[in-house]
């Protein structure tokens, strides 16, 4: 198979995470490629809408980071352990388009509120 320009790993990044909304999901397993690990619900859960800014190369890689700061809403009943994190294309249901580990598994409390950081949250693809 051929490798992917970096005009066309931008132009994947654009279409899939910039033409439309897409939502950050919390997982406690791991979603896979076919979206089946166990996402967060309950005590005030919710996707949260995610916008990214323009694609860069970073490490050979076509690289997007999130515009703006994610802050989901607080806990009212633990969450579990996060340990990966998502984007879909809905607020709820809807499809799966990328999943990552996180780099710290993190137990969510009550009262706990998560959130990515701008610039924090990134999605590559090579």
């Amino acid at each position: 198979m051929a490798a992917l320009t970096n005009y066309a790993e931008a132009r994947l990044l654009n279409y899939l995470f910039r033409t439309g909304n897409v939502y950050v999901a919390l997982y406690k397993t791991n979603p896979s490629d076919s979206n089946t690990g166990e996402e967060v619900s309950g005590g005030s859960y919710a996707r949260q809408l995610i916008s990214f800014g323009d694609p860069t190369q970073i490490a050979d890689k076509g690289t997007i980071k999130n515009s703006s700061d994610v802050v989901f809403p607080v806990a009212t009943a633990e969450w579990g352990t996060i340990a990966y994190v998502g984007v879909t294309d809905a607020a709820t249901g809807g499809n799966l388009l990328a999943y990552k580990a996180v780099t710290n598994p993190r137990a969510v409390l009550i009262s706990d509120r998560v959130r990515f950081l701008s610039n924090e949250f990134s999605v590559e693809i090579d």
